[in-house]
């Protein structure tokens, strides 16, 4: 843009400006009335835009600086690194994985907030498990740095629970469409390239599936909670008869729904939730017990 306007800008930017990659990790949910009257009851205040965040906090900044860069390394929890991308990728797949994994199972056994799916038995071990079997194993070692994935998974979950937080179950299951194929779907992809496990992503999706049918496991009616709420709606009525109807999304599995392995580990969990119930099916994956004859013909031929 400057080039176009201002060839002598477009100049000394090129010289002298750089635009360091950057991410930053901090829970910070948005505001509701449950954190305004906390603020209220807690301090006294009458705030009614309050920002609640966690103690913990990283920041990972890219080393192109121009010239000399900003003594930000002082700082606690602030890293200068040649690639963001790891950590990132880190992140993607650890972090958000674990919150687009409990959201569902919780909705439907209408917990609230994230430090109550922590709390819950079977939902925590269900994350261990597929933190452990399906998401860790899919991180690459971060280049110069050895950071222990099981460890920051140890970090992470202490982080989901914080109850002065708030932060909502709904907040986490809105727009599946756009979280599921950042933070899910790609675990099941690189698994099955090498031969491992995509029963606790199958579960994950089928808990989506069963969410979007509409009520939680006593009755509830769930809200929309979603752009696409009626399409999914349709669609997630249509997989009681038919599962890989559910599959069909294109945009949201790609190749992965065609994929037989995935389709009959998607199928008996679908079926296992309807039947069996969420928190059922979830402790049959920590028991090792779900594991589908097709994830085993993967493994066996990888």
């Amino acid at each position: 843009m400057a080039e176009q306007t201002d060839k002598d800008l477009a100049k000394w930017i090129s010289e002298n400006v750089g635009f360091p990659n950057s991410m930053v990790d901090r829970i910070t949910p948005a505001t509701t009335d449950e954190q305004r009257k906390f603020v209220k009851e807690n301090y006294g205040y009458e705030d009614g835009s309050p920002v609640f965040c966690e103690p913990f906090r990283q920041w990972v900044l890219e080393d192109t600086f121009k010239n000399d860069r900003p003594q930000l390394d002082k700082l606690d929890n602030v890293k200068f690194v040649q690639d963001v991308g790891p950590y990132e990728f880190m992140k993607l797949r650890i972090l958000n994985g674990g919150h687009a994994s409990l959201c569902y199972p919780s909705a439907l056994l209408d917990l609230d907030y994230v430090h109550e799916s922590m709390e819950h038995p079977v939902i925590s071990k269900f994350l261990d498990t597929i933190q452990a079997n399906e998401m860790i194993p899919t991180v690459p070692a971060i280049p110069n740095d050895n950071v222990d994935f099981a460890e920051y998974w140890k970090v992470v979950s202490e982080r989901f629970s914080n109850p002065t937080l708030l932060d909502t179950i709904p907040r986490n299951c809105f727009n599946g469409p756009s979280r599921q194929p950042k933070f899910t779907t790609p675990v099941a992809v690189d698994n099955l390239k090498a031969g491992r496990s995509i029963d606790g992503i199958a579960i994950v999706s089928a808990m989506w599936c069963r969410y979007c049918m509409g009520k939680t496991e006593s009755g509830k009616v769930i809200e929309p909670n979603d752009p696409q709420w009626d399409k999914l709606q349709a669609l997630a009525n249509k997989a009681k008869d038919d599962p890989v109807v559910w599959l069909g999304m294109t945009d949201v599995y790609g190749d992965l729904g065609k994929e037989p392995v995935f389709q009959a580990s998607f199928e008996k969990a679908l079926k296992s939730v309807l039947d069996d119930g969420v928190e059922a099916t979830l402790q049959k994956y920590v028991d090792g017990t779900f594991s589908t004859a097709g994830a085993k013909a993967a493994a066996a031929s990888a």
